[in-house]
């Protein structure tokens, strides 16, 4: 099971490749191509997307409610997470690896840059 879950993890990140240009793309084919200057403006590259939710949107400019719920359950499923962040409370279980990883992989820096989500699950153990 460990085996399976790496490699079925590792071929849908894709989008810690993109750029925001990339984020911008995906925002315009879920519908929303008025928002595109909000995350290429913003910097949010596929790394920074663990952070976009319904409450950093409004930051973006995007402050449209429906929207912005749509926007963010495209996020998690993109990101494969099943909770919002802001839904946890500390009485809660630890976070799922990949939201783990996800939270690492959003920092800027070398560590951050070569860090593969096989290496991280084989440091957690």
């Amino acid at each position: 099971k460990f085996a399976s879950d790496i490699s079925k993890q590792s071929c849908n990140m894709e989008f810690l490749q993109w750029d925001c240009h990339d984020v911008a793309r995906w925002i315009e084919s879920l519908g929303f191509p008025q928002y595109k200057a909000c995350f290429t403006d913003n910097l949010i590259s596929g790394r920074k997307l663990i952070y976009v939710n319904c409450i950093y949107l409004p930051r973006l400019g995007v402050t449209d409610f429906k929207h912005m719920q749509v926007i963010s359950a495209c996020v998690r499923e993109l990101l494969g997470i099943t909770e919002t962040l802001s839904s946890r409370s500390i009485a809660d279980p630890p976070l799922d690896t990949v939201v783990l990883f996800l939270e690492k992989k959003s920092r800027t820096g070398e560590r951050a840059d070569s860090l593969t989500y096989q290496r991280f699950l084989r440091d957690m153990h």
